[in-house]
């Protein structure tokens, strides 16, 4: 017995099961011509496997399903009844392309805003480093896109922060507090704003994410471009610090200069 095996490789989506059990068993009686032939398909979300065979010792003809914008049918019957080649019939596959997506069709999945806090929590001090730290993660929605059920990830790739003070920073990291790191207050971080004025500013940030959709193949596809989320605003006082060189702390004496 002879075989022959197509693959149809994972550009397309096999709107079918993942897996499938062989679908015929035919034979024909022409005079002495005699034969039987069997198809099997195999579905691994990737790649599809049709093959097939002939008792005859002819290899059966499997028509090779390519991309194509939309259905193509069934796979046909044999031409012949009693020619000694065979086609696969009646394939429970319809072999479709998954559409082109773009980030203006994700406007219907939207990521969570980011978290936005910051150190000492609520003030800072006019020539000290106030540490910002944003908030995000990896996020994944399903609903329907296109007229297709699919699934959408999201993944945080940049940060926008907004001091409020007219200076704004792009950077690869949301930022990390300072106990995290080990560090003292008011050392500077990758995310940290000195303020040269005391005043109440408004501090936020836009998260970039990067998207990619899934239409059940298991496959993810990028799409180009970001999808943007905004956090809410985060209010800082910034005040002005003063030493004074005395002989007890205000806890001490509390009438003691500077309490």
């Amino acid at each position: 017995m002879r075989g022959l095996m197509v693959s149809v490789i994972a550009s397309i989506l096999i709107a079918m099961p993942a897996t499938a059990s062989a679908t015929t068993q035919t034979s024909e009686n022409c005079g002495s011509n005699t034969w039987a032939g069997a198809c099997s398909i195999t579905n691994s979300g990737g790649t599809v496997d049709l093959s097939g065979s002939t008792a005859s010792g002819t290899e059966p003809d499997i028509p090779q399903s390519t991309p194509s914008s939309g259905p193509t049918p069934h796979a046909e019957s044999q031409r012949d009844p009693c020619a000694t080649t065979m086609v696969c019939r009646d394939m429970p596959y319809e072999i479709v392309s998954v559409p082109d997506v773009t980030i203006e069709d994700l406007a219907s999945f939207r990521p969570a805003a980011p978290t936005l806090t910051g150190e000492p929590l609520g003030f800072g001090v006019v020539g000290l480093p106030a540490n910002v730290v944003a908030a995000a993660s990896e996020q994944r929605l399903s609903g329907e896109l296109l007229g297709w059920d699919v699934a959408v990830r999201f993944r945080p790739a940049g940060y926008v922060l907004d001091y409020g003070d007219g200076t704004t920073l792009r950077t690869a990291t949301g930022g990390t507090a300072w106990a995290a790191t080990g560090q003292p207050q008011f050392t500077p971080t990758a995310t940290s704003h000195t303020y040269r004025a005391r005043g109440t500013y408004s501090v936020s940030a836009r998260v970039l994410y990067t998207a990619a959709v899934d239409f059940g193949s298991g496959l993810w596809r990028p799409v180009p471009g970001y999808v943007t989320a905004d956090s809410r605003a985060y209010r800082i006082e910034v005040l002005e610090a003063r030493t004074a060189l005395v002989d007890r702390t205000c806890a001490e004496d509390p009438h003691t200069a500077g309490c």
